[in-house]
């Protein structure tokens, strides 16, 4: 891939709740990226974009290609949209940022990249929680060997009611499993690393007035032995923690939400702090003891991306992760579709 040598020009793609006050935030905070437009087909949103963002407003993600200005483009966009719209923007010479789920299922995953290989542009997956204190929380532990042997992991993300919107309905590629299950399955892979060898995944539709599922229940095997599940639920009027791990020498549990998408709503990112009362618990044989939560940093993810582009740094997120988590992700849906588990294409 060719360095830009130049700050890249980024075109963000959709200006709802995220585009606006996610994306273009933190593209506007990052030294070395220029926001140079975001696209809306809605007139009202446009005169908005042109006066908060400063950038231009483009009409549809057609006319954003056919600027030449334009280096990166951001899929801020429904999830069933995000293939296609991915192939146009690499066909026509860009880089492509997209919102996770990246996709809809492997097939569109392996058409994505072999028109980000056929184009030679970068192809990659905005998984800021990866840059969540609590994950980075339990990376340390884990490499510090807080936990010893790590061989059970639950993670999970549950709130009380059904989403409106696009994020509701399944033609869309609503639902939690593909809204929050992507950051969760993530996270899992990046901890335990080894092969995959077992995907089950189970789901209700408990919630009339939407078609998408109420709860999701995935439980994935490794080589190793070890066992990961993730639980997302809109049924859940009390949540369970969001991080329980089991290790031989330990147990680390946490509770709590990171603060950063909290205060990025309020325009205060960098403020974000979880206070003392969210810290999780380490648990041994011989004693227990309060983990402060390190600071999160989702800015990170945009530093990464302009220095890949300018500087030949790895991308945060590559094709060979994102394509791993795209197969669990499929073979979640297609356990959840038989009610077996699946052990191919893993």
């Amino acid at each position: 891939m060719t360095r830009i040598d130049h700050a890249p020009r980024v075109a963000v793609v959709g200006y709802g709740r995220w585009g606006r006050y996610c994306h273009c935030a933190l593209l506007r905070s990052t030294p070395g990226l220029c926001l140079h437009g975001v696209v809306s087909g809605d007139p009202g949103k446009r005169q908005a974009i042109v006066a908060e963002q400063g950038c231009r407003a483009y009409t549809s993600l057609d006319e954003a290609l056919r600027d030449d200005a334009v280096d990166v483009v951001v899929l801020a966009t429904p999830n069933a949209a995000h293939a296609d719209q991915a192939v146009a923007a690499l066909q026509a010479g860009k880089h492509v940022v997209t919102e996770k789920v990246m996709c809809l299922d492997l097939a569109e995953c392996d058409r994505m990249i072999a028109a980000a290989e056929q184009a030679g542009r970068l192809l990659t997956v905005f998984q800021n929680r990866r840059l969540d204190g609590d994950f980075l929380t339990v990376q340390r532990l884990i490499a510090e060997g807080a936990l010893g042997d790590v061989r059970w992991i639950e993670v999970a993300w549950q709130g009380f009611g059904i989403w409106g919107g696009w994020r509701g309905q399944a033609s869309m590629g609503g639902g939690k499993i593909y809204d929050l299950g992507p950051h969760l399955l993530d996270q899992i892979l990046i901890l335990f690393p080894e092969a995959v060898t077992s995907v089950y995944c189970r789901t209700h539709h408990d919630l009339a007035e939407r078609d998408v599922e109420s709860e999701g229940f995935i439980v994935i095997g490794f080589e190793s032995g070890r066992t990961a599940v993730v639980d997302v639920s809109s049924l859940a009027a009390v949540q369970k923690p969001r991080f329980v791990v089991r290790g031989t020498a330990g147990t680390f549990v946490k509770h709590g939400l990171d603060p950063q998408e909290k205060a990025m709503m309020a325009g205060v990112i960098d403020r974000a702090q979880e206070p003392a009362s969210q810290y999780g618990l380490l648990r041994s044989r011989d004693q227990a003891r309060l983990v402060p939560t390190l600071p999160g940093r989702w800015r990170g993810w945009y530093e990464n991306l302009r220095d890949a582009l300018t500087c030949g740094a790895a991308p945060l997120v590559t094709l060979p992760q994102a394509r791993r988590l795209m197969a669990v992700l499929s073979a979640a849906r297609r356990s959840a579709a038989s009610g077996q588990v699946v052990t191919e294409d893993l």
